[in-house]
């Protein structure tokens, strides 16, 4: 996701530096004009924006709560635009404060062909004058922006949200679809009533998917879905809100990784009603 929205940032005229944990994978954005560092510390010096577009809460903590936070200047904002827990949220904008700082969250949705296609969605809460700041930013690499708060950890709360509807829906997929299969009708027919009924691309794109069990490559790997009913789990309970769907979801997650599909798209979890409907071709 990374690599096409810089991409997006030089072809609107920013100036980007360009930091990946695995260097081979800079090239393109070399070629396309941006600075390589070489540690995260020397892709933050002397710049006003840094943008994280990461895994995991470790993934963030490991490159901006070590030695980049020290080395960023002053007045300097950070755009975390990563899917993150509302408690990470909430300790970098307590640091980013200590360090004379601002932060703001600024999480996207959209599959990587949409961040290349400048199609992403971006959610963002934090001070409205640091979000007026970046909306040149959010701008070049999005068609849409919606501003969710004024506290930062709240754009990652809606976005939580928002893969949990996705996931759900995934579920409600790989159940429906399981049974069609099971019962003689075309998966494919199915499809093209649901979308029909639910004119969403977001319908058609994974109905697709589902239909034709095609689940590599990955748009989404299944691992980062856990990973996010995670998040979502934690957000209920530092809520006191009951979300039974999510521990289900968590659940076949779980169960497509036990059986190797860590990598798959998380579309795989339909596999796990697949294979539950007793499917033995999935």
């Amino acid at each position: 996701m990374g690599e096409p929205m810089a991409l997006n940032l030089l072809r609107a005229g920013h100036a980007v530096t360009a930091y990946n944990r695995s260097h081979n994978k800079l090239a393109p954005l070399a070629a396309a004009g941006a600075h390589i560092a070489h540690s995260p510390t020397g892709a933050v010096e002397d710049v006003d924006v840094v943008i994280t577009m990461l895994a995991n809460d470790q993934a963030v903590r490991d490159a901006m709560l070590g030695t980049a936070i020290e080395a960023l200047p002053a007045g300097a904002v950070h755009m975390g635009t990563s899917t993150i827990s509302i408690g990470l949220s909430k300790e970098l904008a307590t640091e980013h404060a200590r360090h004379g700082q601002h932060y703001i969250a600024a999480p996207v949705l959209g599959r990587p062909d949409a961040a290349r296609d400048k199609r992403l969605w971006v959610m963002a809460a934090g001070p409205p004058d640091q979000i007026e700041r970046c909306r040149p930013l959010m701008e070049a690499i999005g068609r849409g922006i919606t501003i969710v708060g004024s506290e930062p950890w709240q754009a990652n709360v809606t976005k939580i949200a928002t893969n949990f509807m996705l996931m759900s829906m995934l579920e409600a997929m790989g159940e429906s679809f399981a049974l069609v299969r099971k019962s003689g009708v075309d998966p494919h027919l199915f499809l093209e009533i649901l979308t029909g009924i639910f004119n969403s691309p977001v319908y058609s794109l994974y109905g697709k998917i589902v239909a034709d069990r095609q689940f590599e490559p990955a748009g989404f790997r299944l691992a980062l879905g856990m990973k996010d009913a995670s998040l979502a789990l934690d957000a209920g309970a530092a809520a006191a809100v009951p979300l039974p769907l999510a521990s289900l979801v968590h659940d076949h997650f779980l169960s497509a990784i036990a059986h190797g599909r860590a990598d798959a798209d998380w579309a795989a979890i339909a596999e796990v009603s697949a294979r539950a409907a007793g499917l033995a071709d999935t």
